[in-house]
């Protein structure tokens, strides 16, 4: 090899001396392409994706809609102002679409970048509306990772080196009624996961989301229910709400949203979001939030997941796994899922072990014990077999 050539460093060593390194075991998978489930690293080795890069490739990766959409946007014109000045027909298409699917009072759409931007948005519309200081989370929650969001965050160890971060919030256990009595008349808001994602795919209990449903609604609270994992039929409908009967005053969307695009975004009436028009004027911007592409990425993608009728399928897809994975308890909701072993040290194992055979997993902030499972929605029955047979070896071998 010419020395010249030996003097250029290679990908992996420049993604690690020039990108901000968050954590000291990256997976250092180099990516050529990717397609549908599966994901092509520069060697030319295939990974079933299992995880839809954090649940956000509904349609699997470069879906022909969705580049298609893209492409189309792209030719027409890119960001042009600041988001809620200019009419964009990509913005003003997808809010419709949304919120045709939503309940009534879930009919005004402020378009963000990304899903931590949604909960702090969110976060400013329940004090702009109620004047209250007090925010309520749940323990093992997760909101985001900007200062408002990582505030309601559980896991202390993810939040001391930032401190202080929001004053007056509260943590109480997930899924406890008698917790409840933390609402009270000073609460600006209750924020809270129908299915906690980074607990380990934790369902609420439909008895505790009704009644803090209630205890909001009494105390004068906004509740606040983060969909940004568990929306676009992850967990079976739609929403994941929807299989509570319990609607929210606020919803956040991210993630799929975007159809693998970034945009994330905040959902309630227009009379709450109307307030963000006066005292003061502007009080939300954004300059990137609902950018054009996006939205059509967006759009295209909740579309098709409409016109191929995914969402139908997704609990005999939960069924047909879950039944498969021999000797670990599957934990959580339609294809929000995850696989219980013993420990952290099994959990690293069953991860290197599956990423080695060609399936990419990982774990969760806070659960310790757990791999993540969270395919694209249309994930085909045998590339699910290819998924269960390597867990179930993997499994099989600790």
């Amino acid at each position: 090899m010419p020395k010249i050539m030996q003097q250029i460093p290679s990908q992996k060593a420049m993604f690690l001396n020039h990108l901000a390194q968050t954590n000291h075991l990256p997976l250092m998978l180099e990516i050529a392409e990717a397609q549908g489930s599966w994901i092509t690293d520069t060697s030319g080795k295939r990974y079933l994706d299992l995880i839809s890069g954090i649940s956000v490739s509904a349609l699997g990766h470069n879906h022909p809609s969705v580049q298609k959409a893209i492409i189309e946007q792209v030719q027409k014109h890119l960001h042009v102002m600041v988001y809620g000045e200019f009419v964009q027909s990509p913005q003003v298409a997808y809010a419709q679409w949304l919120t045709s699917q939503l309940p009534p009072a879930l009919n005004n759409v402020y378009f963000t970048n990304s899903g931590t931007e949604a909960t702090e948005g969110a976060l400013k519309l329940a004090k702009r509306v109620t004047g209250r200081p007090k925010l309520i989370s749940f323990v093992n929650a997760y909101h985001g990772s900007t200062q408002g969001a990582l505030s309601l965050a559980g896991g202390e160890w993810l939040k001391a080196a930032f401190r202080p971060l929001l004053p007056q919030v509260y943590q109480i256990p997930f899924n406890s009624i008698e917790a409840l009595d933390a609402i009270d008349e000073q609460t600006a808001c209750v924020v809270v996961e129908p299915v906690q994602g980074e607990a380990g795919t934790v369902p609420a209990n439909k008895d505790f989301l009704q009644a803090l449903r209630k205890k909001a609604t009494e105390n004068g609270a906004l509740l606040i229910f983060d969909e940004i994992q568990c929306a676009f039929g992850r967990t079976g409908t739609f929403c994941a709400f929807e299989d509570y009967a319990v609607v929210p005053d606020i919803l956040l969307l991210g993630k799929a949203l975007g159809g693998g695009m970034p945009l994330g975004a905040f959902i309630a009436s227009k009379e709450l979001m109307s307030t963000l028009m006066e005292n003061p004027v502007l009080g939300h911007i954004t300059t990137f939030g609902g950018h054009p592409v996006s939205c059509a990425a967006g759009l295209a993608m909740a579309q098709q997941l409409e016109n191929d009728q995914l969402i139908a399928q997704v609990q005999a897809k939960n069924t047909y796994f879950t039944q498969a994975i021999k000797g670990a308890k599957v934990n959580g909701k339609g294809l929000l899922l995850s696989v219980e072993t013993a420990d952290f040290e099994q959990v690293t194992q069953l991860v290197k072990h599956c990423i080695a055979r060609g399936v990419i997993t990982d774990w969760f902030l806070f659960n310790d014990r757990s791999i993540r499972v969270s395919p694209p929605l249309n994930i085909s029955y045998s590339e699910l077999d290819v998924a269960i047979e390597v867990i179930n070896d993997g499994l099989a071998a600790m």
